[in-house]
C-alpha cells in the first residue's frame, strides 16, 4: 500500500466529484461542504486550492490513485502559530490505513513547512473511525463540546484533538 498527498490538481476535478458527492463523507463534515458535490464545487475547491500562497489543500492518493482530500489551513491573529487540519477519504476506500498515512503526512508537512507548533482538528462524536485516526498519530483528545454540532438534524458533541511539535 502506497499512500501519499500532493497538490490537487486540474485533472482531479472527476474523481474528487464522485467520491465527495457521498452523503455519507457529508454527514461526517462542516455543512460549508456542499451536498450534493458537483463538478462545479469540486472545480471551484480546486482552483481555491491552486490560488493559495502557500499549498494548505492536498489530494490524498493511494497506489497513484485519487482517493479523498486532507488541509492543514493556518489560523490568523492570536491563533497564526495554530493549523486546524481536516480530511475525508472516498468510501470505496475506506478501512484500508489511508487515513491513518495521510494524517501522518500532514502532520509533517505542517510542522516542517507552515510555521506552526499546534495542529488541531474538530471531529463530531459519532466519527469514532476519525477519533482513533487522531490517536493513532499522537494527537491527545483536549477537550469535548457538549452539543456544540448541529448535524443531521440535532445536536452533537465535538471532540476536539491537538497534537504539538
Amino acid at each position: 500500500m502506497h499512500v501519499d498527498i500532493r497538490p490537487l490538481k486540474q485533472t482531479d476535478l472527476s474523481d474528487l466529484a464522485s467520491l465527495a458527492n457521498n452523503q455519507k463523507i457529508w454527514e461526517d463534515v462542516r455543512d460549508y461542504f456542499p451536498f450534493p458535490y458537483t463538478e462545479k464545487d469540486a472545480a471551484w475547491f480546486i482552483n481555491h486550492s491552486l490560488e493559495m500562497a502557500v499549498n494548505e489543500n492536498f489530494a490524498i492518493t493511494y497506489n497513484g490513485d485519487f482517493c479523498g482530500v486532507i488541509s492543514a489551513n493556518v489560523q490568523t491573529d492570536v491563533y497564526r502559530k495554530s493549523a486546524e487540519m481536516g480530511y475525508w477519504i472516498g468510501e470505496p476506500f475506506w478501512g484500508k490505513g489511508i487515513a491513518t498515512k495521510a494524517v501522518k503526512l500532514i502532520t509533517e508537512y505542517a510542522f516542517e513547512s507552515l510555521d506552526v507548533n499546534r495542529l488541531f482538528s474538530s471531529v463530531f462524536e459519532y466519527n469514532l473511525a476519525s477519533m482513533k485516526v487522531l490517536e493513532k498519530n499522537g494527537f491527545v483528545k483536549e477537550g469535548i463540546f457538549r452539543k456544540a454540532i448541529f448535524k443531521k438534524e440535532q445536536m452533537w458533541d465535538e471532540h476536539k484533538y491537538a497534537k504539538l511539535v
